[in-house]
């Protein structure tokens, strides 16, 4: 009775907290509620009895993965809008295959795996760490390979665009304090002079 109870609240509390996060205008309540929807993610591995998976839900989604979102938002100007330039079709056709093939491959990899099983069959009398550590490095070898790859990519790709974006900011700083010099030395030229 109390694991339903507890499932259905957890359940109501996270649906709410992932709608908020989506139809929210605001950047710090979407951030905030995406915290708070991966925190009650978390109750669901305790009440199934894998506590290792809740602690890590709560570390590494919660901990980790909100700083670099909260990190990134930094970089951005949420408040501006955005307006997207397709350049090149071909560009996003290719991204748009690969994306369904890397979809497709995380959904196929598990079920295709079924014979890893069999090779390496799980000990009942491992611990929770243990099991995780061995279904996750023969069943979904690949599906996590392929996660890791996409979060490194999104790593670089959000370091390039604010690298970029430094540069410019540091442009327009250079920019602004010459032309101050040059004001400056139009309206007391003996100490331009200097």
């Amino acid at each position: 009775m109390f694991e339903a109870i507890a499932f259905y609240l957890f359940a109501v509390l996270t649906i709410a907290m992932f709608t908020i996060t989506v139809m929210t205008s605001q950047a710090l309540y979407a951030l905030t509620a995406m915290a708070a929807g991966m925190i009650f993610i978390s109750a669901f591995f305790f009440i199934l009895g894998a506590d290792f998976l809740g602690a890590i839900q709560i570390i590494v989604y919660t901990g980790a993965v909100m700083a670099l979102y909260a990190f990134g938002m930094m970089f951005f100007d949420t408040t501006r809008n955005v307006v997207e330039k397709q350049t090149n079709p071909r560009i996003v056709f290719v991204l748009g295959v690969l994306a369904a093939v890397m979809v497709v491959a995380i959904f196929v990899a598990p079920i295709v795996s079924d014979n890893i099983e069999a090779l390496y069959p799980i000990n009942s009398q491992v611990g929770n760490t243990q099991a995780v550590g061995m279904v996750l490095f023969t069943k979904y070898l690949v599906p996590f390979e392929v996660a890791a790859v996409m979060l490194l990519v999104a790593m670089i790709g959000g370091i390039v665009l604010a690298g970029k974006k430094m540069d410019r900011s540091l442009t327009l700083m250079a920019e602004e304090e010459i032309a101050m010099i040059h004001a400056s030395n139009e309206r007391h030229p003996e100490k331009g002079e200097h």
